[in-house]
């Protein structure tokens, strides 16, 4: 305890780790003394039940048809990585199971925002397609992919040979938070035939407050989409959701049926959906959670935290040594800004050292976002136990960590 960061405290603010909710502690002690293999439903037969309504319940709270599929994962890299091969099997050549994607006679092609989470990277190296086969599109002002260059994109591609594979649109981007026109992109998928994936790992959550819901349209459309309850529903890591559309399609993936495994065709066997086929029992802690906080109690929740990103971002603005950058969902950036007619060069050596003070000094915990070629500090507020407090005293430590190291770097 004395040599650990402990994440769940109020001022944790970096990266996006919420403070787990007591009862998904007392849910992991229990499926551990249990220890079900939740890869077949013979092994783990309540197990499997409660996983399957989790996923159920899960897509009913972003508000897509329950009668999507999915699987439990680790997080938001494994989540989208079943998405993004359930799309490879989806709209490779019939033969990529036997042949590979070197039977693909047209490149095979991914389409993101340059925003997007650095998971596509690591997925198009691991499965195949490589590096080159990424369109990073750009993005507006308001870190949103940009439609028209998508479609230019597309078109351009078409005339070369390639085949667009996947479009990835972003619900909520990891640095400040944005939702990407997922309505626009949905209608882009269908015209070309792509696959449309959502990485909803942190902000997708915030479609159950109704004020932002409209932000999220479009999501209905999407053929995968990837959520992190370990982020915003508060759970204990790990837990990550891939939920799939046409469930068909990850067993069209992963399922295999080696004569040692005595497992009935007729049951729900989790090893079929996703790349483990040993698993533990992420979904107790996710399915009581939901059962005690419910809708109406994660959806006050949601909305205290981004409310209180709000706050720290006016909080920002309106500090004379301070300037606010961007908000959108639980996120703000600024900066520590201690004077006018500063070099934006020297606001970036200065704001990146300050984090790292910030990080090493045990009063509270940000972290970093670049936004526009501005080294920002960036506050993700995924946590109950936030307040408004928390928010008054972060200033504070900023403003006074800040002055000291500006009075340092000027000597």
């Amino acid at each position: 305890m004395e040599n650990s960061l402990l994440n769940g405290h109020p001022k944790f603010m970096g990266y996006i780790t919420s403070s787990p909710a007591p009862i998904g502690v007392l849910a992991d002690l229990l499926a551990a003394t249990i220890n079900p293999n939740v890869g077949a439903q013979i092994l783990s037969p309540v197990a499997t039940e409660i996983e399957k309504q989790t996923i159920q319940w899960l897509a009913e709270f972003i508000g897509v048809s329950p009668a999507y599929g999915g699987i439990l994962v680790s997080g938001g890299n494994m989540a989208n990585f079943t998405g993004f091969l359930a799309a490879r099997t989806a709209k490779a050549p019939k033969g990529i199971k036997e042949k590979g994607v070197s039977n693909a006679t047209n490149q095979l092609t991914v389409y993101c925002s340059d925003t997007t989470h650095t998971w596509v990277e690591k997925a198009v190296i691991l499965f195949g397609l490589g590096t080159d086969s990424v369109r990073w599109i750009p993005s507006d002002e308001q870190n949103k992919m940009r439609i028209d260059l998508l479609e230019k994109t597309i078109s351009k591609d078409l005339k070369n040979g390639c085949t667009p594979m996947i479009i990835i649109g972003t619900a909520g981007d990891v640095s400040t938070g944005s939702v990407d026109n997922l309505e626009e992109i949905a209608r882009v998928s269908k015209k070309y035939n792509s696959w449309f994936h959502i990485d909803g790992a942190y902000g997708v959550p915030a479609a159950i407050v109704p004020k932002y819901k409209a932000l999220f349209k479009g999501i209905e459309d999407a053929d995968s989409i990837a959520l992190d309850p370990h982020k915003w529903l508060y759970s204990p890591l790990e837990a990550g959701c891939a939920l799939v559309k046409n469930p068909q399609h990850l067993i069209d993936t992963f399922s295999s049926h080696p004569e040692y495994y005595n497992f009935s065709d007729n049951d729900h066997n989790f090893y079929e959906f996703g790349l483990q086929n040993s698993r533990g029992f992420r979904a107790l802690k996710v399915w009581l959670a939901l059962k005690q906080i419910g809708k109406n109690g994660y959806t006050q929740m949601i909305n205290e935290d981004i409310d209180l990103a709000k706050m720290l971002f006016d909080a920002a603005e309106n500090h004379p040594e301070m300037k606010a950058e961007t908000h959108n969902l639980s996120i703000a950036a600024f900066r520590y800004y201690p004077e006018e007619n500063l070099s934006e060069d020297y606001l970036n050596i200065l704001n990146e050292q300050l984090l790292n003070v910030l990080q090493k000094g045990g009063e509270l915990f940000v972290s970093n976002a670049v936004i526009k070629g501005k080294y920002c500090l960036r506050a993700c507020i995924v946590n109950f136990r936030t307040s408004e407090k928390d928010i008054h005293e972060m200033i504070e430590i900023i403003v006074k960590e800040g002055k000291k190291l500006h009075n340092s770097l000027k000597k």
